[in-house]
């Protein structure tokens, strides 16, 4: 059953409209139990759509974001997402949550508890899974009894596959970009050196730090490190080569000497105006448990795509969950799209990987 609550005309909204973070809505799912043993007296999700829903689901898309991402599909996946996009809003009822544990209206750790405290430290540690438990929940509130599609990117991706084994059938297709069965050594290493440049920094105050003065010094460095990640050797190359910051020659300091040490360093300090240090802990931590073994109890038709220049989600692990999904006796597909992007190409490329998904959904 729909939720009473929530209002009719949000599934009559005029499809044409651009829309805002002004449209981010909230929907409360009760207690919850998480895998690790953890409880939560009471779990809102926040959510946004866009289109018409059809039936109960027919034309239904959900989209999980990546870790650092939103409900607002249109804005950080605006490639693929929006109207006349491969995911079009004029064709599709599109629905995308804010993670479980994250800080962009989602029940996360910044979320106050009863004493009016931030959660903190006391915010269990959870799991894929356990995200995509709390989103069931909510779509089922939504009255949403079936999704055409689910698609994600990095972490979405995760999402994605999740929904397809824990909810056998429920989702028709899935979507899976710059994703993985399990993480790697090397990207459980990357994910540690980020959770240990929050904790060591002193204002993170074993995770019950006031918001007001959160450690902002540790979360800047974990970002920075991801943004390396994120880009290719060529991309850094072509962005910024080895030019000086406003400056024709050395000035021998500790200071910004060269543009990609300038850029590192605003998009650590971007980040912390809207990312939550233990969100950041708790989410990365998540990806790293994540470990799927086989997709035998999922009835979904896949598609995965990967890059070339990907090299922290490298293309062999979607080509491993493509013959994962043939093994199953299931219909798979994977694009390799060579772009120099590296894994920043799920959120870049609106046309290779757009054609693929268009003709996918339809």
């Amino acid at each position: 059953m729909r939720d009473p609550s929530i209002p009719n005309e949000l599934f009559q909204e005029n499809e044409r409209t651009a829309p805002t973070h002004e449209g981010r809505r909230y929907v409360d799912i009760g207690p919850f139990h998480t895998e690790s043993g953890g409880y939560l007296p009471n779990v809102t999700i926040a959510y946004e759509t866009w289109g018409v829903l059809r039936g109960m689901g027919e034309n239904a898309v959900l989209i999980c974001h990546a870790l650092s991402g939103d409900s607002h599909a249109v804005g950080w996946w605006s490639a693929l997402v929006g109207p006349g996009r491969p995911i079009d809003t004029n064709e599709f009822f599109v629905v995308c949550m804010n993670a479980l544990g994250g800080c962009q209206g989602s029940t996360g750790p910044s979320s106050m508890a009863d004493d009016g405290k931030p959660l903190g430290s006391r915010f269990p540690l959870i799991t894929i899974g356990d995200i995509v438990e709390a989103h069931k929940r909510a779509i089922d509130l939504l009255g949403i009894g079936r999704l055409h599609a689910v698609a994600g990117g990095s972490m979405g991706g995760m999402l994605a596959l999740e929904w397809t084994v824990r909810f056998p059938g429920f989702a028709e297709r899935a979507f899976v970009a710059a994703s993985c069965a399990s993480h790697t050594p090397m990207q459980i290493a990357f994910n540690e050196v980020a959770r240990q440049a929050v904790q060591r920094d002193p204002k993170w105050r074993g995770g019950d730090y006031p918001l007001d003065d959160p450690p902002v010094g540790g979360l800047a460095v974990a970002r920075m490190l991801g943004h390396l990640t994120y880009l290719s050797p060529a991309s850094f190359e072509r962005k910024f080569s080895r030019r000086l910051q406003n400056k024709e020659r050395y000035e021998y300091t500790l200071g910004v000497e060269f543009e990609v040490e300038s850029y590192l360093k605003h998009q650590g300090e971007k980040f912390t105006r809207r990312f939550d240090a233990n969100s950041l802990l708790v989410l990365t931590r998540a990806i790293d448990y994540f470990c799927l073994t086989d997709l035998s109890r999922s009835r979904s038709r896949y598609l995965f795509v990967s890059f070339t220049s990907d090299w922290i989600y490298p293309s062999w692990q979607s080509q491993q969950l493509s013959e994962m999904a043939r093994s199953a006796g299931l219909q798979a597909e994977h694009k390799v799209i060579d772009l120099p992007y590296g894994h920043d190409g799920f959120l870049l490329d609106g046309e290779l990987q757009g054609r693929a998904v268009a003709r996918f959904l339809r």
